[in-house]
Order: C-alpha cells, then sequence, then structure tokens
C-alpha cells in the first residue's frame, strides 16, 4: 500500500503582482478566450475561413 501522510490544513498565500504584469495577464487571457472561441466555432463547423496566425510573447 501506499505511505500515509497527515493532512495538513490548507495556508494561504499572498503574492504581490505589478500593475503591468497583471494587465499583460489579462491580456493574454482575453487572447486566449478569443482563440478558444474560433476553435469552438470550428469544431462546430461555423467557420469557414482559416485563422489568423498569432504569435505569443512569453512574459517574463
Amino acid at each position: 500500500m501506499g505511505t500515509v501522510h497527515a493532512v495538513q490544513p490548507a495556508q494561504t498565500l499572498y503574492v504581490t503582482i505589478r500593475r503591468d504584469e497583471l494587465r499583460q495577464l489579462k491580456d493574454e487571457r482575453d487572447q486566449l478566450k478569443q482563440e478558444l472561441t474560433q476553435l469552438r466555432l470550428l469544431l462546430q463547423g461555423n467557420e469557414t475561413k482559416p485563422l489568423p496566425v498569432t504569435h505569443r510573447v512569453p512574459h517574463v
């Protein structure tokens, strides 16, 4: 059988994020949502034109 581990209570982790980092994450989230919508339309057969190629810049 597997090793038994004692359950630890949940801990709260606080982080600090700069406004520009938050804005960048929000922009990336919005872009991913848009891509997801396009892919769903493609799967449903409602999209006949090709998707534009997007290049994501990884955040640092």
